[in-house]
């Protein structure tokens, strides 16, 4: 009976492999067939393996199958959250989730491809958040991954030995094993492999950054957009290795005991982690900014240096850049309440100080038609970060910088809030929901500009679009930054004072961290 059944399969299987390539739903991936589905006028490949994973250990090839793999949903996210909530295998799992998806409209092409790498810092998140559908009708391929985060993609156990020695950035490391995929399988979807263009906002743009500083990753993408990714991460080697050493020893797990720490439940390990940040390198508060904990940290191998700390490696300089940020970001909004502009100078003393008035009248520059609540509601945390980031690769990379600015705002809540541009740049208006009740024709033509721009960026690095305003590259002296709105623009150099006044009155925490390390 055994014999017969796998007499039956094989047949089944020859069957599929004699039509698959009459069949743009089934493609064959060197471990094996996968069938896709169609959605939304594209073929979607979803939950692809690209990696098999152990507890802290870099990732593998994943292994052959011998059947036609059925990929027509998101596969389970990474682990997350503190694990005491139960949930089934096919929803979150630490062994199963490192899979990819991917759009296309032609698997016969040979497309530029763009890699998208999900937000939630270096601790949460999921690809299935942003379907990449919209945006590959604009004549690109989409591909999104899942990949190990938080204190399984990063514990730091590289002074236990050998063994561990990667252990801090296998959450990387899973990226470029997924960039190493699309480079061996991409063009079976209708992909050009050598035209990868990798983008990400908030902590995915955080991993754009990251990626530009490892040489691993060199080769495997052309070009890079970051999106409201500027927050620092500060994480140092040794601060890494102590927070490691901190997590064994809160296990109660003895240095020569460190293969107990695979059968450590997940829920435990994270609580472990929590206290261990406590009694160690200290734990980041909700709004710091600056990042820490379980996340990269340079060892001089995997990972050169902290991006943004002003500038990237070497190795990424002739990957041509946008970047960007939104008008609002993550800054407490107030425009719900009336206010005086002596109201909100008052409140801005606590930030400011006696550079109160100086920061309004730089606003005003900056920005001639503002409201007091603008003032309080305006982003202090990644445009000052950014424009010192593309003044420092703009004078040291030999490839473009191309600077943006989202200020489109919700008719919901009146933001441009940190994240609103995802629907817009993947073409999918209609997903914005509460923020975005009913889509007007003016916001189906930006979404159709921010995509066709970000497209056009991977297809020849110039992100241009006919009929929209030229935008130059972005240099010091001319500021160029291109506004994307229902009316889009260009202004230059139009908030470098503004910009300076919120550096050095928003980061002292990051300054002081900086004095000490200087001191060490």
């Amino acid at each position: 009976m055994r014999a017969l059944r796998l007499l039956f399969a094989a047949a089944a299987l020859a069957a599929v492999c004699a039509c698959g390539p009459s069949d743009p739903l089934v493609v064959r991936t060197k471990a094996g067939l996968v069938r896709g589905v169609e959605e939304e006028g594209t073929m979607a490949f979803k939950g692809i393996p690209y990696a098999r994973v152990e507890r802290f250990m870099p990732p593998l090839p994943v292994e052959k199958w011998d059947t036609v793999m059925v990929c027509d949903h998101f596969g389970p996210q990474v682990m997350q959250g503190n694990g005491r909530r139960e949930m089934p295998e096919s929803v979150m799992s630490e062994k199963n989730s490192c899979v990819l998806n991917v759009w296309t409209t032609d698997t016969k092409a040979c497309k530029p491809v763009m890699l998208w790498i999900h937000g939630g810092g270096f601790d949460s998140g999921s690809a299935a958040g942003n379907p990449g559908w919209g945006l590959a009708k604009q004549d690109v391929v989409v591909v999104s991954l899942n990949h190990r985060l938080n204190i399984l993609g990063f514990l730091d156990l590289s002074t236990f030995g050998e063994k561990y020695k990667y252990s801090n950035m296998v959450g990387m490391l899973d990226i470029v094993q997924a960039m190493e995929w699309i480079r061996d399988n991409i063009k079976a979807f209708g992909g050009d492999p050598s035209n990868v263009t990798i983008f990400g906002e908030s902590g995915g743009g955080g991993k754009v950054g990251t990626l530009m500083c490892m040489p691993a990753a060199k080769g495997l993408f052309h070009k890079a957009i970051i999106m409201s990714g500027t927050i620092l991460n500060v994480n140092t080697k040794a601060m890494s290795e102590e927070l490691g050493r901190a997590v064994v020893e809160q296990l109660g797990i003895g240095p020569d005991e460190l293969d107990k720490l695979a059968d450590v439940p997940y829920g435990d390990l994270v609580a472990a982690g929590q206290r261990a940040m406590a009694a160690s390198i200290g734990t980041r508060a909700p709004g710091t900014p600056m990042m820490w904990g379980f996340g990269p940290a340079p060892d001089g191998e995997v990972l050169l240096q902290q991006p943004f700390q002003p500038d990237f490696a070497e190795v990424s300089s002739d990957v041509p850049l946008m970047i960007g940020t939104t008008f609002n970001e993550l800054q407490r909004r107030v425009y719900g309440t009336p206010m005086t502009l002596d109201e909100a100078k008052e409140q801005l003393k606590a930030t400011f100080g006696d550079r109160v008035d100086e920061y309004v009248a730089a606003f005003a520059e900056a920005w001639p038609d503002y409201t007091p609540q603008d003032l309080l509601s305006i982003d202090m945390m990644f445009r000052p970060k950014t424009l010192i980031t593309a003044d420092a690769v703009a004078e040291t990379r030999k490839a473009p910088t191309w600077m943006y600015m989202f200020t489109w705002k919700s008719p919901a809540d009146q933001g441009s809030v940190h994240g609103y541009e995802l629907n817009f740049c993947f073409n999918t208006p209609q997903l914005h929901g509460r923020t975005l009740p009913e889509v007007t024709d003016a916001d189906w033509q930006l979404a159709e500009n921010m995509s066709r721009s970000w497209a056009n960026f991977a297809i020849t690095g110039d992100p241009n679009v006919d009929g929209l305003p030229e935008w130059q590259p972005y240099t010091p002296e001319n500021g160029e930054c291109f506004i994307f709105d229902h009316e889009c623009y260009v202004r230059r150099n139009f908030d470098r004072p503004l910009q300076g006044i919120l550096n050095d009155c928003c980061f002292k925490q990051l300054d002081e961290f900086n004095r000490r390390q200087a001191a060490k």
